[in-house]
């Protein structure tokens, strides 16, 4: 966002992060990209943040090329109603050009290798779904695209926003004529004192990683929702597999944890079962009662934007999602995606519910 204002001509643009680029949930997630969704919104927001990434290197202009490598993301059905779901998804998807096809057990056993279909009444895929080698290369090249476009970025907290005459005043030493309010699961803490009530909730997640191991062993990523299961392959050669369900402290836990993942690998993906799993990362979630992000201007608070909520796919729709609040900022019509996602609709009740999560 703060890229494509300092483009835009929109001014003096300044980012505050209190511990650095990429140090919260950005800098923990592991890169996947996908635009297999159940919501127009979502799909919409997702085909233009593609198309973005594609152009990501010479775009930004990017010392690192982060690889994108799109393996495929394949979501499994276990139940007719699932399967439903997975074939409602992929009309829309179609719909929006987005290239998903529905499988059968047979033909997600013939695309995934090893997998065992005996439990699947289907599956669904889109080739064009993947995840870059390194996320953070990603995040780290916004970051210098911005700084070299005019884009200040001072590393500090912010504990309070105040309106000052015609401006905000942030913790009562910097004034902006608008700001956006991105600060995942901490937003409701600076709105709050507004009279802001955003339903944001952070929710941990854990994923366990292994070490390199030289065979491909799994080359789509592999999502089972009703069985809370997600695992791939990294380009080093790491696993990386997760319980969905997971919750509780890793202290005690995550030995519960990693038996439920080896119990289903060894259900639904066999050649991975003697592939140790060593280390376990933790992420957090900022969630939304819809698991959709709360995105646009605070009513009755001029010049107050807020983009936060993402509940787990912000990096996915991130190119979409800057240039739009961007838009709005400036006061322009930011497109049809954003419509749906304004705050208000938490007290209004027009929810948008996701139903492909993960």
């Amino acid at each position: 966002m703060a890229l494509h204002l300092s483009e835009r001509g929109a001014g003096e643009v300044v980012v505050l992060e209190r511990t650095g680029i990429g140090a919260g949930a950005s800098g923990v997630q592991p890169g996947g990209v996908r635009q297999q969704w159940g919501t127009r919104v979502n799909c919409l927001l997702a085909r233009e943040s593609v198309g973005f990434y594609g152009e990501l290197v010479e775009r930004l202009e990017a010392r690192v090329d982060p690889h994108f490598r799109a393996c495929g993301y394949v979501f499994l059905a276990h139940s007719e109603p699932a399967l439903a779901q997975l074939g409602a998804n992929v009309e829309l998807q179609n719909g929006l050009g987005i290239p998903s096809r529905v499988l059968s057990p047979i033909e997600a056993a013939e695309r995934v290798e090893g997998l065992v279909a005996d439990s699947l009444t289907g599956a669904a895929v889109c080739e064009e779904d993947g995840y870059f080698d390194r996320p953070q290369a990603v995040v780290e090249a916004f970051a210098e695209a911005a700084r070299r476009s005019g884009v200040r970025v001072e590393r500090r907290g912010v504990r309070s926003l105040a309106r000052d005459g015609a401006a905000w005043s942030i913790d009562g030493t910097l004034l902006a004529g608008q700001v956006v309010v991105a600060a995942g699961y901490d937003t409701p803490a600076l709105l709050g004192p507004l009279g802001v009530d955003l339903p944001i909730r952070r929710e941990a997640r854990f994923l366990f990683l292994g070490e390199p191991v030289p065979e491909r062993l799994l080359e789509p990523l592999v999502v089972s929702p009703e069985r809370r299961f997600a695992a791939k392959q990294l380009a080093d050669g790491r696993l990386l597999a997760s319980d969905l369900g997971a919750s509780g402290d890793p202290a005690t836990e995550r030995e519960r944890w990693r038996a439920r993942i080896k119990e289903l690998i060894t259900d639904l993906l066999p050649p991975l079962e003697f592939v140790p799993l060593p280390r376990l990362v933790e992420g957090l979630y900022d969630v939304t009662p819809d698991h959709q992000a709360a995105i646009g201007p605070v009513a009755g608070h001029e010049g107050l934007f807020v983009a936060a909520g993402f509940s787990g796919h912000g990096f996915m729709i991130a190119p979409a999602v800057g240039r739009g609040v961007a838009a709005m900022v400036l006061g322009e019509e930011p497109g049809e995606p954003f419509a749906a996602l304004g705050p208000e609709r938490f007290a209004t009740g027009a929810l948008v519910p996701e139903p492909q999560i993960v």
